[in-house]
């Protein structure tokens, strides 16, 4: 897995491609792009959650403090990272 901490700024957001029914989970920048594989389906948010966990290890913060701005049922996504977890920001 990639080490994206230098990238954890509070209000920051990250547009990123996520990979469900992966052989294995992972995350890595690709020419600027944040990729995700996940070995959850894509099915009943189960991907996504994982996609929320790993890019939340990458970044090195509680998953509680990444909310997903947009793409729920899409591979593109966009996260948003919190100020703090449970606050949302009026960004």
């Amino acid at each position: 897995m990639s080490d994206l901490s230098h990238l954890a700024l509070p209000g920051a957001t990250f547009a990123v491609r996520v990979t469900p029914a992966a052989r294995r989970t992972g995350v890595e920048m690709v020419e600027g792009v944040i990729r995700i594989s996940v070995t959850a389906p894509p099915e009943d948010g189960k991907a996504t959650e994982a996609a929320r966990a790993a890019l939340a290890e990458a970044l090195g913060v509680a998953k509680t403090r990444l909310v997903l701005v947009r793409g729920a049922t899409s591979r593109d996504k966009v996260f948003r990272l919190e100020d703090q977890p449970g606050v949302r920001s009026s960004r």
